[in-house]
């Protein structure tokens, strides 16, 4: 998994003043938090962190004020601009096992019909400093009908599911049969008609 270092330093001032007065300096006001220690109140460089958010549950090894390895907990952005308002921190430690969410990505090409993936992520239990990266399923082949539940999953050695085994994560389903557009006018056309022909009847 990915691993990145990010220089941090301690604050002191808090509250939304404190907060854009940080982010006027590009950096970003940040709490790490976990193993029942007291939350820190840190700010790290904005674009090294913004960098680093791009990998789902990337591993941060802080250094400076503060020397840990933590995971990415809560992340806050501006609704329109997207840029980093706040970030959570959760300690972690080498050995210890996680809970966390990892992507779905499917491969290869179904033999028939269309695929519908439910899930685009799964929760997995797994040791913080090996995360995986997600988990690839193979469709090659896969006919209509065929289910793919959580408990089909090959997930990484080391990794367990910690989802519901029977969840759905995707089923191939028929291919949609559209109406010709011919028959469809046909059809529209002659409902009208055989109205009128009962209501001539109904009168006579």
């Amino acid at each position: 998994m990915s691993e990145v270092v990010i220089t941090t330093e301690l604050r002191d001032k808090f509250g939304k003043g404190a907060a854009r007065k940080i982010r006027r300096e590009n950096k970003v006001p940040v709490v790490l938090y976990g193993h029942g220690t007291d939350p820190q109140h840190l700010s790290l460089p904005g674009h090294d962190l913004l960098l680093a958010l791009r990998t789902p549950n990337v591993l941060i090894r802080l250094e400076g004020a503060v020397a840990e390895l933590a995971l990415p907990k809560g992340v806050q952005r501006d609704p329109i601009r997207g840029f980093l308002e706040h970030v959570d921190l959760i300690l972690v430690r080498r050995g210890e096992k996680v809970t966390v969410d990892i992507p779905v990505t499917v491969v290869g090409e179904v033999a028939d019909g269309i695929l519908d993936q439910q899930l685009v992520s799964v929760s997995v239990e797994t040791e913080a400093t090996h995360i995986p990266e997600g988990v690839e399923v193979d469709v090659e082949g896969l006919e209509v009908g065929t289910q793919i539940t959580a408990a089909d999953l090959k997930l990484p050695k080391g990794t367990t599911l910690a989802a519901d085994p029977e969840a759905l994560v995707l089923i191939v389903a028929p291919t949609p049969v559209a109406e010709p557009e011919g028959e469809a006018a046909e059809t529209a056309e002659a409902a009208p008609a055989a109205e009128d022909e009962s209501s001539e009847s109904a009168a006579e």
